[in-house]
């Protein structure tokens, strides 16, 4: 069977008239092309080119070669602007993935514009924090809080966003007690697999007693909104809850950046880019908030 690859190399090394040429065109080394070239002559058991002085002329076998040789390089590129063409169409499946506070208490009204702006798009959201194999088209489009770029897979493409700062915040109504001289021990809220944060004891307001361990962000939240201690929560989710107060003497951390990700073939849908470039746009208005520099949601 013959390799389309080796076809490749021949075209060029006949279109070029040398083997330089065709390595120039090609952006590899003059051994692959002459490697190549020698694997089509020996799987067609004649010989291509003649070698002279002033370069490589094709032999008899070598011209009837080139007929076909155009035709399925002619084939394969209508094969992959067809198939590539019907994947720009703006319809289609579309999987999301992102972490729960992003889509509950950020993007969730932008991905629902971007939903009423492409009706035939099929939007899919996978709300998780765990990484999901973007090779593998478990999802199109990752969106995710990163600490450390180092820990992105090196075959993702990878779009950078803001920076996200994170701070440690409470009931009003229960840091208008403490301040009023109230005694109540107040605990460090945190999720079921987190140890005892470091800082419990930082600020002016002093967690105290035994951790109290909650499932999820939003269980997170509405134990801090009852007052039940304090806890770490992205500025853009405390600064935007009335009923929540940054915890007074401890300064907001930039703990992650948030970045999208895509797979290099995936990215190159139409649907795909659409909605990477709608959603940076969207995370750059929201960089003051997502800063701890509180803004309307708008």
């Amino acid at each position: 069977m013959i390799d389309w690859d080796d076809v490749r190399y021949f075209l060029a090394a006949a279109r070029g008239g040398s083997v330089r040429a065709a390595a120039k065109s090609l952006g590899v080394n003059h051994a692959t092309v002459l490697r190549r070239i020698a694997q089509l002559e020996e799987r067609l058991g004649a010989q291509m080119f003649e070698r002279l002085p002033s370069g490589y002329r094709l032999t008899a076998a070598g011209e009837e070669v080139l007929e076909f040789a155009n035709q399925m390089e002619a084939s394969s590129h209508q094969l992959e602007t067809r198939v590539f063409g019907r994947d720009q169409s703006v319809r289609g499946l579309l999987r999301v993935t992102l972490p729960p506070f992003l889509g509950t208490h950020l993007l969730m009204p932008d991905i629902a514009e971007f939903a009423r702006l492409h009706p035939d798009i099929e939007m899919e959201l996978v709300s998780t924090g765990e990484v999901v194999n973007l090779t593998n088209r478990e999802a199109d489009v990752a969106i995710r809080m990163v600490a450390d770029r180092k820990t992105l897979p090196l075959n993702l493409h990878a779009l950078k966003g803001p920076n996200l700062l994170a701070g440690i915040y409470m009931s009003r109504e229960r840091l208008a007690a403490w301040r009023a001289g109230a005694s109540d021990p107040i605990r460090p809220i945190v999720l079921s697999n987190q140890a005892l944060p470091a800082w419990a004891a930082e600020g002016e307001v002093r967690a105290t007693g035994i951790p109290f361990r909650t499932p999820d962000a939003d269980a997170q939240i509405a134990a801090a909104r009852q007052g039940i201690g304090m806890t770490r929560l992205p500025c853009f989710v405390g600064d935007a809850d009335d009923l929540l107060a940054r915890v007074p003497g401890i300064d907001v951390k930039s703990p992650a950046t948030i970045w999208l990700l895509t797979h290099g073939e995936t990215r190159k849908t139409k649907r795909v880019r659409l909605f990477t470039e709608f959603v940076s746009h969207r995370l750059a208005t929201y960089a003051p908030l997502l800063a701890g520099r509180s803004i309307s949601h708008g």
